[in-house]
């Protein structure tokens, strides 16, 4: 079957995060956006995996579903409840040395049963305190995480995080290695796929051929409702931890058959630059520049671009034989926010014209991507159905996000809209 997954996400008991990422919100939300598996997150959290297993069963091998009890019935309408399988998924934050350097890196870790995620709570809960932060920060080196995961199960599916971003990734300009294997070793085998994270796509990684040997997975890293499936992977494969993980494993694209890109300059790490000057730089200035500020005159923060252009051993548009396609998008209700002249995306007006798409059309992801011309113009205005098209054709202004700064979208230009109004 045909799966949408988004496995990295997070929980009310993580910072910065939502308080209305509960479990049922969860569930009722990733039937909005068109997702079929979505993480859990934060299952090392001792009251996430306490709520994780009132809340949940087992549907699947290695999959869970909520439990459907009478006060949940009247938490919603929707017949749907109980259709959207979770993954356990947790992304730990390592700060250790390794090669005379302090290194940040974020990982991301899936068990296929709530036996082997406690197992793995237990042996980490010995290393640093879980009970601060959903996304726990230990003392434990990237290669030991993983010797700890593997212990605890060999089914476990162990993935660098968001691979380029500066402060905490695999090779992030501020704290990371310029390899995998600098990192994990002799461990390094037990890699099979790495996150693209925000601030790049598929594209921008086919430049290293020594990344063509794994398999390039894209999630939301989503701390909203609003935000879930901003980045998925599109799956065929039967319905369980087994047949999903293989089907990835796998970077067959009869298979693994596409991921959901944010457009990667969308992304607060894909220039580089320095927020607090308001100083956004393309690679080549950054160079012209040693890397210094033009105003404060410090260091700027070296964004994806450049770190990709540094490791990189391919020309731009290169295309690995056999890469899994991938498709950009921008969420629905940035979309519809700026073709009604709006500049929030949370307004009333905004949900409106929102909850009414996904209700004719099914989903947000079959809005965005599957539905015709002609479905959108039945249900939409011709505003709003003209910036969803421009966006699947990737008919956009970016202005590039940097150093910790999304990126600005613009989908129509005056003159654009003015001519639209009057067709």
């Amino acid at each position: 079957m045909r799966i949408v997954a988004d496995f990295h996400i997070h929980s009310p008991f993580a910072r910065a995060v939502s308080k209305d990422m509960t479990l049922e919100n969860l569930d009722h939300w990733a039937g909005i956006k068109g997702i079929t598996v979505i993480g859990t997150g934060d299952f090392t959290h001792p009251a996430w995996i306490k709520e994780i297993k009132a809340k949940l069963e087992l549907a699947e091998q290695g999959l869970y579903k909520l439990k459907i009890v009478p006060s949940l019935a009247s938490h919603t309408a929707e017949a749907r409840i109980g259709t959207t399988r979770f993954i356990l998924t947790v992304e730990i934050s390592s700060i250790y040395s390794k090669g005379g350097k302090t290194r940040r890196v974020h990982n991301l870790i899936s068990f296929p049963s709530i036996e082997s995620a406690e197992k793995f709570n237990a042996a980490l809960g010995r290393q640093g305190n879980l009970k601060s932060d959903g996304r726990p920060i230990v003392g434990v080196s990237s290669k030991d995480l993983l010797k700890m995961a593997l212990d605890a199960d060999s089914e476990c599916f162990f993935v660098p995080a968001h691979i380029w971003t500066p402060w905490f990734s695999l090779f992030g300009s501020k704290s990371g290695f310029d390899a995998l294997e600098e990192c994990f070793d002799e461990y390094s085998k037990h890699i099979y796929a790495l996150e693209t994270g925000l601030s790049s796509d598929p594209a921008m990684n086919w430049r290293l051929s020594a990344l063509d040997k794994y398999a390039l997975i894209s999630n939301s890293d989503s701390h909203s409702l609003r935000r879930l499936g901003r980045e998925a992977n599109i799956i065929e494969a039967d319905l369980s931890y087994q047949g999903i993980i293989s089907a990835i494993k796998s970077k067959d694209p009869q298979r693994f058959l596409s991921t959901i890109e944010y457009f990667p300059e969308e992304g607060m790490y894909h220039y580089d630059g320095h927020r607090a000057c308001g100083v956004r730089l393309r690679p080549e200035e950054t160079k012209k520049n040693r890397g210094i500020c033009s105003k404060c005159k410090k260091p700027v923060t070296i964004g994806v671009m450049s770190r990709v252009e540094e490791l990189a051993d391919r020309p731009e548009g290169f295309r690995p034989p056999g890469a899994v396609p991938f498709r950009n998008m921008v969420p629905l209700d940035e979309i519809v926010a700026e073709s009604l002249g709006m500049a929030s995306a949370t307004g009333k007006s905004v949900g409106a014209v929102y909850k009414k798409l996904v209700g004719e059309i099914g989903n947000e992801l079959a809005v965005l991507f599957d539905c015709s011309r002609s479905d959108l113009a039945a249900v939409a205005s011709p505003e709003v159905a003209e910036s969803i098209l421009r966006v699947r054709e990737g008919k956009l202004h970016i202005e590039p996000g940097f150093d910790g700064q999304y990126g600005k979208v613009r989908i129509f230009a005056k003159m654009d809209k003015i001519h639209i109004m009057k067709i």
